[in-house]
């Protein structure tokens, strides 16, 4: 809190005060791709067209709650982030991957710890600080899509609960959100090729219903701004589609 106290009383001595700003931290679903991946699209690049506000999107592929704080992406993140800025915090893919435990792996107490972690950071900067559960994979069963992953999920709700933290209860949206596209209709968010598709980021072609394309990324971009929107906290104030963008 010393240090967001600090940076407040600088800024009413200059008399400058800094826009506010979108952190996002998080994991390949909502980072940013550079052009020869196209066409894989993370949901924070595509929430640009949502607000005015910049985005400093911090999400990086393959990590989980653990390694963005082992990694150090955590403490940058603290080092930048500021009075009437927004956290968003959305982990649960890799912090449930048992196939790479030394790597990703987190147990769900340490998930809820890590949550924790984020969010007192967050508010010890002056920053607001939002949960999102980890958004869907598409996998139909009996043309339902059932629960990624139900532990992390429900772990999530209970920090935003016990730390009175807003919450974006994403990974209920995005199952309804591919339900409502169908199963041979949803396979146009994610990532679905074959090499004659010229995909520059899928020459042998793709299948992967976990990562989006451009229309999955700003499919779950609305999502998100329609969540931040019911949180009442200033940045939903800032919300609306810009028709240009993208």
């Amino acid at each position: 809190m010393k240090q967001a106290g600090s940076l407040l009383a600088a800024l009413l001595l200059t008399g400058a005060a800094p826009a506010p700003r979108i952190f996002i931290a998080g994991d390949s679903t909502a980072q940013d791709y550079k052009a020869d991946k196209a066409p894989q699209s993370g949901w924070g690049t595509a929430l640009r067209c949502w607000t005015p506000q910049p985005v400093e999107n911090r999400a990086i592929g393959g990590r989980s709650t653990r390694s963005f704080i082992e990694q150090g992406r955590f403490d940058r993140i603290a080092a930048d982030i500021g009075p009437g800025d927004t956290l968003l915090i959305q982990f649960g893919h890799n912090d449930a991957d048992t196939k790479k435990m030394a790597e990703r792996f987190t147990p769900i107490p340490d998930y809820i710890a890590n949550l924790r972690r984020f969010i007192d950071m967050a508010r010890e900067h002056g920053a607001s600080p939002v949960i999102i559960t980890p958004v869907t994979r598409r996998s139909f069963r009996d043309g339902h899509v059932p629960r990624s992953f139900p532990l992390y999920e429900d772990a999530a709700k209970q920090v935003a609960e016990q730390t009175r933290t807003p919450l974006i209860d994403l990974a209920a949206l995005s199952r309804r959100w591919v339900e409502r596209a169908g199963d041979a209709g949803s396979r146009r968010f994610y990532l679905h090729a074959t090499p004659a598709d010229n995909w520059p980021g899928f020459p042998k072609g793709v299948d992967d219903d976990v990562h989006f394309s451009k229309a999955g990324a700003d499919g779950v971009a609305a999502l998100i701004a329609g969540g931040l929107r019911r949180t009442g906290l200033p940045v939903a104030k800032t919300l609306r589609r810009t028709p240009s963008c993208g």
